[in-house]
This record gives structure tokens, sequence and C-alpha cells, in this order.
């Protein structure tokens, strides 16, 4: 028998609804609440590297994953120059295995929204516009009070409620969340037929302008420049400053910007991160995902981090029989140590670029590809 019948999550983001899941399917009772009003999510697009296809593939969604998405396995680097020439043209590690392609680009929302579908077809019971009021444990198990007045009682409660955890802050857990000093700029429009993988220009007036086809009729662009309060920005003075700030940038960025016409489909948010030190969970209440771990995009290991979190901790819960110290140590052992290096990468990345410092970028990236490659 798994070592727990039944557990709350917290949160429907990627790392709290693949441990859904995964508990599923191994016959453990879930009940996944969302504060949120129906399924959403932050941002244009995601950049899914290998081993986060891995993951998804293991949960059971790569074939939509797969036709939602649009699939690529060079990276190209090109100048801030009047053509936007092509410096280089990068292989990607396929750290997902030989079978599944190096990195996929695709719509945050949709991903989200087969994630969910999921959850609910492998028996997951989902409820938006919920989250709890009251969380009471003891050594046996954690007695629940939710907003709609309902109560439970669970063998654990897994908090996956993102950067600004409201479990976290519940449980007394005490987590400085830092800004790196860079802010991006994230738009989704049409692919124009001359994106195909992501490019990243380096150089001129921002860190970085780059770009990633999310499907045959999609794509997310990005800018990155130094952290600025664009909170009193209106929608269309968003669009307007994220367009001015790509006329650095050409080749094809110059048909991306003239796609760009739709300023709902423009945000702004700066690069943050943080680390929780073990352990990551206070009694029967564990911290994943964001909620324990969350750095820049610099190496497109966000995601893929949060669907390993919930991997490891899917497996635990339901391989070993006793819900105990040893499980809690393995976990931590498996998850914290890997965070870190890719936490400690992206910040390194961010940092050579703040400080215009030319580090070894190659040498950093292969690290943290043989790392990824091997499954958590």
């Amino acid at each position: 028998m798994p070592a727990v019948d039944n557990v709350l999550v917290v949160g429907s983001g990627l790392a709290g609804t693949a441990t859904a899941v995964h508990l599923a399917l191994r016959g453990v009772a879930v009940d996944l609440i969302e504060i949120k009003p129906a399924i959403g999510a932050l941002g244009s697009g995601i950049t899914l590297q290998g081993n986060a296809l891995r993951e998804l593939r293991t949960l059971g969604v790569w074939d939509q994953v797969r036709a939602a998405g649009y699939p690529f396995d060079v990276t190209g680097i090109r100048a801030p120059d009047p053509f936007g020439s092509i410096v280089a043209e990068v292989p990607d590690a396929k750290t997902g295995g030989p079978d599944l392609p190096a990195a996929l680009g695709m719509p945050r929302p949709e991903l989200a929204r087969i994630l969910v579908d999921r959850a609910v077809d492998v028996g997951v019971r989902v409820r938006f516009g919920t989250t709890f009021t009251e969380l009471t444990q003891d050594d046996t198990g954690v007695a629940v009070t939710l907003s709609d007045g309902s109560t439970g009682r669970y063998d654990l409660v897994v908090a996956a409620d993102g950067l600004r955890s409201y479990t976290r802050r519940a449980i007394g857990v005490q987590l400085e969340t830092r800004s790196m000093g860079m802010g991006i700029w994230r738009a989704f429009g049409p692919r124009p037929a001359s994106v195909t993988r992501t490019d990243l220009f380096y150089g001129g007036p921002s860190f970085i302008a780059g770009y990633c086809p999310t499907g045959e009729d999609s794509l997310y662009a990005y800018i990155v420049e130094p952290a600025v309060d664009r909170s009193g920005m209106s929608p269309d003075e968003q669009l307007a400053t994220m367009k001015e700030l790509s006329l650095a940038y050409h080749g094809p960025w110059d048909e991306v910007r003239e796609s760009l016409t739709d300023a709902s489909q423009v945000n702004y948010t700066w690069f943050e991160t943080h680390l929780l030190e073990e352990p990551w969970n206070r009694g029967r209440v564990v911290l994943i995902g964001d909620a324990a771990h969350t750095c820049p995009p610099t190496i497109a290991q966000g995601g893929a981090m949060a669907l390993e979190d919930a991997a490891v901790l899917g497996e635990l819960l339901t391989e070993r029989t006793t819900f105990d110290q040893e499980l809690w140590d393995e976990f931590h052992h498996r998850r914290v140590d890997r965070a870190r290096t890719v936490v400690e990468a992206s910040n390194t990345l961010a940092q050579w670029q703040l400080d215009h410092v030319r580090g070894d970028v190659p040498a950093l990236m292969r690290s943290i590809a043989a790392l990824t490659s091997q499954p958590a």
C-alpha cells in the first residue's frame, strides 16, 4: 500500500497538477484546489527542455503536448546588427533522451489545460476558486478548512502554490525572494514562417531579445531589460514600449515586431530568485515547485524542475509503504542539491549579463545538460 491514502494539493500549476496525476494514477485519493476561478497561467509561452518532456511523457500527456507545441533541436545566436546576422547555430542537448526533441515551445495556458484535463481523467477532484483558511496538523494527518466552508483530513498537504506561496507563510516558513535586477517583456503573437526555433540576440540596448515558436501559427517573443517599475503603464503603452525596444533587432524580429498588435497579449515581470534550504516540509505539509525554488528563465529549467519535484514526490509516496523521516530524507537528497545547481546556474547567467562579464556559457550549459539528462 502507498505511504498515503489521501492528499490535498494546493495550486494547479505544473508542480501541483503533475503531483496530483502521479498520485491518482497509483490509487491515492487526491483533492486539488486552486484559488483562481479557472485554468490560467501568467505569461504567453513556455520553453520546455527535454527533461521536462520526459516527465510529461510519464504523465501520459506527451501526445497532446507534441500536438499543441513546436519542437526544435537547435538554438540560434544572432547579432544586434541591421541584418540580424546569425553568429552561431547551437545544437541543443537532448536531455530527455534521443527519442524526444531537445526543446519544445507551447502556450502556457494550453499546457495548463492539458494537465488539468489529465488530472480530472485520472480521478483527481479539482476545485477552482477555492483555497484553505486553516491547516492544523498532528502526527497522523492534517485537518483542513476550505474557503467554501467544507473541511477534510488528509495524510499530506502538497503546497505547490507558487512564488509567493500562501501556504509557505501559513506554516511559518521564512524565505527571502530577491530581484535579480532584470525585467522581461513577453508577448504572444503569430509565428512568421522564418521562425522555426529559438533565436537569441545578445547586445544592443537590452540584455536579450528572443523568440520561441509555440505552435504552427504562434510564438512568444521576449526582451530582457534592467528591472524598471512598469506597473503604471496601460496595455497599449506596454505594447508600444516592447515594440520600441525591439527596434534594435532585425532579421526575423522585423516580422515579429509587425505582428505584435494585441496589447492584451503583453506582460512584464521581474526576474526573481529564491531557494528554500532543507527541509522543504514542515511535518505533513511540503513545499514544491516555485514555492520552494525559483530562478530566472535563463536556462529554461523552471518548468522542468517543477515536474521533477512532482515525479520524485509521487514516486516516494506510492512506492514506499511507510510515511516517515526516511521518506523525507530521500526526497531532499534527490531534489535539493539538483534544484540548487539549476537555480545557481540560472542566476550566474543573469549576473554575467548584468555585469557585462564574458563567462564560460558553453561549459555552464554542458554541466546543466549532463545533470538534467539523468532522471531525477
